[in-house]
């Protein structure tokens, strides 16, 4: 554990679960095996938070990255940054916006600058952060202006038994259709079998596409998005040597015995990417970012606001982004130093 950079975690939304879940996070680390992270938060919050949900953690205020590793055994690092107010569990403050937002830019600073191993990010409240001016629908696209260069990150949910790629993310159902062009499909494709291979060391990767329709337009009768749009790419992808099959029906691909046939889903929007992902592990999925020039994951769940506070937050998707991300960076340093 002491042998690498310590993860850089961000604060999140204060008043959602963030502070509880690395609380637990922390007290776990033994027995769950998380690599070395410090939190970048107020130290006060989170010792306040502590008291009032009973949990014996100790923690050790750190005005650097280097200060973390030393400190993790005896008590959870966090690097200072400060609250404008002291939020209360489940009732966001537009005024700490700007912290929020500023913990993700400390972080990545961190991680480019070769302070930290790699960032992972607890849940933040967009609209809360839209409200404060913030631009940006999510993680996803903040962290790829960040990046620089027209970075294009996209959005991967892992877990044991799957990984699942949507193209078209927070935007509505007629949104997504709309946006669908064979160009997206492939770029998303490509990024996310670039990362199979840099991230997840899978030396060949292959990917199942689904359709867009029922029964993946069934020839056309039930929609000519697959013969106008999915299978041009996927048979362009195909000339260029990527092993990718599809369209496929979406209700067909997710069952066992159809997981064993490949690495990862590609899948048109949203739910039809969440939708299996959250049902085969609700609190063991992780968010990761493909695409940027630093290792990002994120638990792959919400603020929880209806639960802030009570104690109940379930650590594990948090657990499972830390060691992912230390994993993911392992990775990257082997495949840069061959």
């Amino acid at each position: 554990m002491k042998d690498t950079l310590p993860l850089a975690l961000t604060m999140g939304e204060p008043a959602g679960i963030g502070g509880e879940i690395a609380l637990k996070t922390w007290l776990h680390r033994d027995q769950s095996r998380v690599p070395a992270f410090y939190l970048i938060d107020d130290p006060i919050r989170i010792e306040a938070l502590a008291a009032r949900l009973g949990l014996s953690a100790q923690i050790a205020a750190i005005d650097s990255p280097e200060k973390a590793t030393a400190a993790y055994d005896q008590a959870l690092p966090v690097l200072v940054h400060r609250l404008k107010s002291q939020p209360v569990p489940g009732t966001p403050l537009t005024e700490n916006a700007p912290s929020v937002i500023s913990a993700i830019d400390l972080a990545v600073d961190h991680v480019r600058s070769g302070r930290a191993d790699a960032l992972v990010t607890n849940p933040i409240h967009k609209k809360t952060l839209v409200e404060s001016g913030f631009a940006h629908v999510g993680h996803t696209d903040y962290l790829a202006e960040l990046a620089g260069d027209k970075t294009q990150a996209v959005m991967m949910l892992a877990c044991a038994q799957l990984k699942v790629v949507p193209i078209c993310v927070h935007m509505s159902l007629s949104d997504s259709i709309n946006s669908l062009s064979f160009e997206k499909i492939i770029e998303m494709t490509q990024i996310t079998a670039n990362a199979l291979i840099k991230d997840f060391g899978i030396a060949q990767p292959h990917i199942a596409i689904t359709g867009l329709n029922p029964h993946a337009g069934e020839g056309g009768a039930i929609g000519q998005e697959e013969i106008d749009i999915i299978r041009p790419a996927i048979e362009h992808m195909k000339r260029e040597g990527l092993s990718v099959r599809g369209p496929e029906p979406a209700d067909t691909l997710f069952h066992e015995r159809a997981r064993s046939g490949y690495d990862a889903a590609i899948c048109m929007y949203h739910d039809q990417a969440l939708i299996p992902i959250k049902t085969l592990d609700f609190y063991g999925a992780v968010n990761v970012t493909l695409g940027l020039p630093f290792v990002r994951t994120s638990p792959d769940h919400g603020t929880a606001f209806e639960i802030a506070g009570t104690g109940v937050a379930n650590e594990s998707s948090l657990i499972a982004a830390l060691r992912m991300a230390s994993a993911m960076a392992r990775r990257r340093r082997g495949a840069e130093g061959r």
